[in-house]
């Protein structure tokens, strides 16, 4: 696994170097679902501090397992209403808020812990029904309306693009979230910031990376195949 994580690091680099950024700029968020608290903690042993986690009862066990110190949490699966409060407890980082009614859900959650919690809008840039996310169209209307929410704060915006086997046909739906990241920020709505894109994977995170990424989700490339 170290040398996975040596070599995911090397892509990064020489990803950011080739299109002028720093790769300081990118988090790598190791996904971590499935995968045993043992493994966890020698990816965290290599120097990964940034954890993603799909479900939440997993999440839970496995954080409780680990415990250790100065490790982050994000959670990047699909989030049911009727979870949020535990999300709210567990997670730095919720990347998958995509209406109105979650993220009333969570300000309520959050704020019972007098807590604010740090959130993505998740956009669906390839209308794809078997995934979630607001569409590319109704991305403003939900900032908008999420800016009045106390206990929640808005990073910026994560996609799922749809798969394909070639880097170069999810172009298109990396450069959408970034456009439309652009075009939120120029709005200058209260309580938004957009200074995070989530996206990339293992296997197009190189050019998520060129189009703007901040967050990139690496599993496989980590810790192997999917159990």
């Amino acid at each position: 696994m170290e040398n996975r994580i040596l070599d995911v690091k090397e892509r990064i680099k020489k990803a950011a170097v080739s299109c002028g950024r720093s790769p300081d700029e990118i988090t790598l968020i190791a996904v971590s679902k499935t995968k045993s608290p043992d493994m966890v903690k020698r990816a965290a042993g290599a120097g990964l501090t940034v954890f993603g986690e799909n479900y939440i009862q997993e999440a839970r066990d496995k954080i409780e397992t680990i415990a250790l110190n100065g490790l982050s949490w994000h959670f990047i699966g699909h989030l049911q209403r009727n979870k949020a409060k535990y999300a709210v407890k567990l997670f730095d980082l919720i990347h998958t808020v995509d209406s109105l009614k979650l993220a009333t859900e969570l300000d309520k959650q959050a704020e019972k812990i007098g807590k604010v919690q740090d959130v993505l809008i998740q956009v669906n840039t390839g209308m794809e029904e078997s995934k979630s996310g607001i569409a590319e169209k109704d991305a403003m209307d939900l900032a908008r309306d999420m800016s009045g929410l106390t206990h929640i704060k808005v990073k910026g915006l994560m996609t799922i693009p749809p798969f394909f086997d070639a880097p170069e046909k999810v172009t298109p739906f990396f450069r959408a979230l970034r456009r439309l990241r652009n075009r939120i920020r120029e709005a200058n709505i209260p309580n938004i910031q957009m200074d995070e894109l989530s996206m990339g994977m293992t296997g197009d995170f190189e050019a998520a990376i060129k189009d703007g990424a901040t967050f990139i989700r690496v599993g496989t490339a980590i810790f192997g195949r999917r159990d």
